[in-house]
């Protein structure tokens, strides 16, 4: 956990997570959103994506881990995230969700991070930005 005070800009955080069949599963569950081209392989065929993807926002969601765990971590409270879908995530991807300290308000005890989630090619899958509130001890 780190404080405004001791967040820096230019710090950053991570997680690796390779998207599974579990994972869309759970997320269709807890989303209720069974929209065919993340179940049905048959019909994901006839996509312009050709085979089943990710929902995007669990690819977003992987951000959620970082803040809450890591930077600035336990204790902080989310206050807005922006999220642009760049590229589709198949079943087997590892992401990568880096969140990198932007800007702060010290003030208004407010830290504001580039969000952006890399394939294991590198390759930009979702980018934004995101506004936090950090512990205040």
């Amino acid at each position: 956990m780190k404080t405004i005070n001791q967040i820096k800009i230019g710090d950053e955080a991570f997680q690796l997570k390779t998207i599974t069949e579990r994972d869309l599963e759970l997320f269709g569950e807890v989303t209720n959103d069974m929209n065919p081209v993340h179940f049905d392989s048959e019909y994901a065929s006839k996509t312009m994506f050709k085979k089943r993807i990710s929902h995007g926002m669990l690819v977003g969601s992987l951000f959620s881990k970082v803040f809450g765990m890591q930077l600035p971590g336990e204790g902080s409270i989310y206050i807005s995230q922006s999220l642009r879908f760049r590229r589709p995530v198949y079943l087997g991807e590892e992401i990568k969700a880096l969140v990198t300290v932007k800007a702060l308000n010290v003030e208004k005890n407010r830290v504001y991070f580039d969000c952006v989630a890399y394939n294991q090619n590198g390759d930009k899958v979702v980018i934004g930005e995101a506004e936090m509130m950090p512990p205040k001890e």
